[in-house]
């Protein structure tokens, strides 16, 4: 095999015990000479105790991409055969069998075929062993794809809700640009209005002081006729009456008041002209009230425009983050997969140190061999010797047998540890392919 990895090779007994106490009945005849559909229900049986898988499973998939084809029939056999040939694949990665092909399903070599199964006994027994610590992480991994959906179903949401913000403001925008323009109008017209306000609120001061003074002034007029009138009164009980003279001063006192009929009515000429401008200017001041309220309702709806901007900007301050948040699990898992290959190179160069310290442990065993053989030989000389030597020998062989378990120890601690950091790595990569919607295979 082409793999890299090592593990037992169990005997033809040992894999038929091992089937059988899954609950899946085989022989050693069917192991020492496999077929093809005999192999194919061993690898569904070994599939279906690890994962659950099984073609009834597969079934309801199958329909589903065999819907979007024009001939169902043809293809629902090699369909079915891909999938379950897929999951035996990712299966057989997961045990070490990096080579795993469908040649090794449809023509069965003996030898490889029970390597094959030794790889799949080894890897169901770790896994049933660490069945605890595989359950935490399908827990984990089922939790993180439920968050998972989670945020896609947000993400998806936001940008929903994204797309029908961007719809709603191109709709309104022309509205907008159109209040936008009657607004200029508006505050144009309003600040002319203004203008014109405050000239004649300075008209209504003027004539309002004019007429003040024009009061102030008729009341001075009428103050001195009732003077004058009082002064006439006694002047005319102590003057001697003359035609002539009474005549001139009626005439005089005539003009006098033909004179301050006119001044009057001319006052109350300015009076009602005061009025007609103090009502054109109530009439002004009624405009500009109302155009002060459009302002207010033109005010109110760029306050929602503005509020509506500003949800936008949330909106996308929020599809940033989630873009970082892919952007970090991207960089987490290139980081994984250097530690993958920092951890493959320790495992490697542990490999290779197990590998010299067996050799040099074979090579101690036979030298150890070759010196029991020349102890043997001189024992026939010496039976004390004899004793001596297989005192030493025996020695010998409880230190090689302690130097063999002790190397033994350390070198199934070394795969232990592989093959756990190697599990977690995988399944690690597998929740973070999971999360990032990827499809990531062993290499």
């Amino acid at each position: 095999m082409s793999s890299a990895f090592w593990f037992p090779s169990l005997p033809v007994s040992e894999v038929v015990d091992a089937f059988t106490g899954w609950g899946y009945s085989v022989s050693p005849e069917q192991v020492a000479r496999p077929t093809s559909d005999f192999v194919l229900g061993v690898y569904s049986a070994c599939v279906e105790q690890l994962t659950g898988i099984t073609l009834d499973t597969l079934q309801e998939p199958i329909e589903q991409a065999l819907a979007t084809t024009d001939n169902p029939d043809v293809y629902s056999q090699a369909l079915a055969h891909n999938l379950l040939l897929y999951h035996i694949q990712r299966f057989a990665n997961a045990a070490k069998i990096l080579d795993f092909s469908a040649k090794d399903i449809y023509f069965p070599d003996p030898d490889r075929t029970r390597s094959i199964f030794s790889a799949f006994i080894n890897f169901i027994k770790f896994s049933e062993q660490s069945e605890a610590f595989i359950t935490r992480l399908r827990n984990q991994s089922t939790a993180i794809i439920k968050e998972r959906q989670a945020v896609l179903e947000e993400t998806a949401e936001l940008e929903q809700r994204m797309t029908e913000f961007k719809i709603r403001r191109a709709e309104d925008e022309p509205k907008c640009e159109a209040l936008r323009q009657e607004n200029a109008a508006l505050m144009e017209q309003v600040i002319a209005y203004k203008d014109h306000q405050l000239g004649f609120l300075q008209d209504v001061e003027s004539l309002k002081q004019e007429k003040a003074a024009l009061v102030a002034e008729k009341e001075k007029v009428t103050s001195e006729m009732a003077v004058v009138s009082e002064n006439i009164n006694r002047t005319r009980s102590r003057i001697v009456q003359s035609p002539e003279r009474i005549k001139r001063n009626i005439s005089s006192m005539g003009h006098t008041a033909a004179e301050d009929k006119r001044t009057v009515a001319a006052n109350e000429a300015k009076t009602r002209d005061l009025q007609t401008k103090i009502a054109a200017l109530l009439n002004i001041e009624k405009d500009v009230r109302s155009c002060v309220e459009q302002l207010q309702v033109i005010e109110k709806e760029m306050r929602a425009l503005d509020a509506a901007q500003k949800e936008l900007g949330d909106l996308k301050d929020t599809l940033d983050r989630k873009k970082g948040e892919r952007a970090e699990l991207i960089m987490r898992r290139e980081r994984v997969h250097k530690q993958f290959s920092n951890a493959q190179e320790k495992l490697e160069r542990a490999q290779r140190h197990a590998e010299d310290k067996r050799i040099a442990s074979q090579q101690t065993i036979e030298r150890l061999q070759r010196e029991y053989e020349e102890m043997a030989v001189e024992r026939r000389d010496n039976d004390r010797q004899v004793e001596e030597l297989r005192a030493e020998a025996d020695e010998i062989e409880r230190k090689m047998a302690e130097h063999m378990k002790t190397s033994q120890t350390e070198l199934n601690e070394l795969l232990a540890e592989y093959w756990k950091l190697r599990h977690e790595t995988e399944v690690y990569m597998e929740t973070l392919a999971n999360k990032l919607g990827m499809q990531v295979r062993s290499t």
